[in-house]
């Protein structure tokens, strides 16, 4: 039995510990790999490719792969899944050190380590709870929402860094190390053992038809619609644009892939301070839907604007961003989750885990065009003024129906 001695227990330093080198792996090895394809090919529609290579098993196999981490042990499935992940880093690293680079061994590379975090993420997620000592799930969450912004603000500009500094072999090689080390970090872990299934087994069969009947939910609720309904759009538009920042930087003169990473680590400043103060002082009920509605106009103003500012006031830009754009999905998720009945949030929030990784597929893809036929200045500014029409349609026009949904309090 879990010793109830407080949030930090051996099994939660741990599983804290192990995150903590998985995000830094991942950013040691995402940031570089983009930044060589488009050195590499010159274009933004290669680079958008490789990135919605990575979010494309999200939307094959994430409905499919629940049943089976459902079924298995935990720890083995993370285990396992690591020890995988360092297998393919290994074998990049010996191919990429003996021959030149190859674009489509890229694209397979960033599939099958999406595919492996599609499983990973699930039986994670589904694992983490189990580790937490009870009566500390809130302290728990907050510790595991801090690690990826702490760690994105160091590790950004140290990913730019050493790809300038040392080859991709040896970026490889490093994350391998890493990976590994997570792995002996998760074996620590006391195994807990699985709780027996005697009802009925969550088929894929009864999975559609709980998402059906999420369907049939959302037709009625044109709020909740509106309002993901733009999440979607503004968050594929948002890595539509990350893209063409990228390339902005990469072919800029007086710009360099380091001062990317520095601009990165800006906007998640912002989004701990921005985390801070939502937490230190709340927004008031009556006061939400117009709050909101702010900084979704300042946000994409903020982008309209960003590749036309000197450096200094980009990273301003992005800080205020961050701080905005944390506040309001902190506002948001806490209305909507007010709003829904409880039997209904998982099954609304799986519809929505596939819309937006088809948004983020779709406008990367749109991203990539543009930055072919436009200059990456006119791109940005044609999918900001995008998102600000679509901003005007779904949450400023249908106010009477996203109003109840903005101030909707928990019963």
């Amino acid at each position: 039995m879990r010793e109830k001695n407080g949030l930090w227990t051996k099994d939660f330093t741990c599983i804290t510990f192990s995150t903590v080198l998985s995000a830094v792996g991942g950013e040691a090895m995402n940031l570089p790999i983009s930044l060589l394809v488009f050195d590499e090919t010159g274009s933004t529609l290669l680079s958008a490719l490789v990135l919605i290579c990575g979010v494309l098993p999200d939307v094959i196999f994430s409905v499919l792969a629940a049943p089976l981490i459902d079924k298995g042990a935990k720890k083995k499935w993370i285990v396992v899944l690591d020890l995988l992940a360092a297998a393919v880093y290994l074998a990049m690293g010996v191919f990429i050190s003996r021959y030149p680079f190859h674009y489509g061994l890229y694209l397979a590379f960033v599939l099958t380590v999406g595919t492996i975090s599609v499983f990973y993420r699930l039986a994670y997620d589904a694992w983490y709870p189990a580790l937490i000592a009870p009566g500390m799930e809130q302290k728990g969450y907050a510790v595991s929402n801090l690690v990826y912004p702490l760690v994105i603000i160091a590790m950004s500009p140290a990913a730019a860094f050493l790809y300038e500094r040392i080859s991709m072999g040896q970026i490889f090689y490093l994350v391998a190390g890493i990976t590994l080390a997570a792995v002996f970090v998760e074996s620590l872990i006391t195994e807990e053992r699985e709780k027996s299934t005697d009802g009925e087994a969550y088929t894929f069969g009864a999975y559609v038809s709980d998402l059906k009947e999420g369907l049939s939910y959302l037709k009625k609720e044109r709020g909740i619609r509106n309002i993901y309904g733009y999440m979607s759009v503004t968050s594929g538009v948002s890595d539509g644009i990350a893209v063409l920042i990228q390339a902005f930087y990469q072919t800029s003169p007086w710009l360099t892939v380091t001062m990317l990473g520095f601009l990165r680590s800006g906007e998640m400043i912002g989004r701990g301070l921005g985390g801070f103060l939502q937490y230190r002082r709340e927004i008031p009920v009556g006061k939400r839907y117009a709050f909101t509605r702010m900084v979704y106009t300042v946000y994409n103003i903020m982008d309209l604007i960003l590749l036309y500012l000197p450096f200094p006031l980009m990273l301003c830009n992005r800080f205020l961003c961050g701080a905005l754009g944390i506040s309001s999905a902190t506002i948001r998720e806490t209305a909507v989750m007010s709003y829904l009945p409880e039997k209904m949030r998982a099954r609304i929030k799986a519809c929505f885990y596939v819309i937006f990784a088809l948004g983020s597929i779709v406008f990367q893809f749109i991203a990539g065009i543009l930055g072919q036929i436009l200059s990456y200045r006119t791109a940005v500014v044609l999918l900001s003024v995008f998102t600000l029409i679509c901003m005007l349609v779904l949450i400023v026009l249908p106010a009477q129906e996203n109003r109840p949904v903005y101030e909707a309090v928990r019963k």
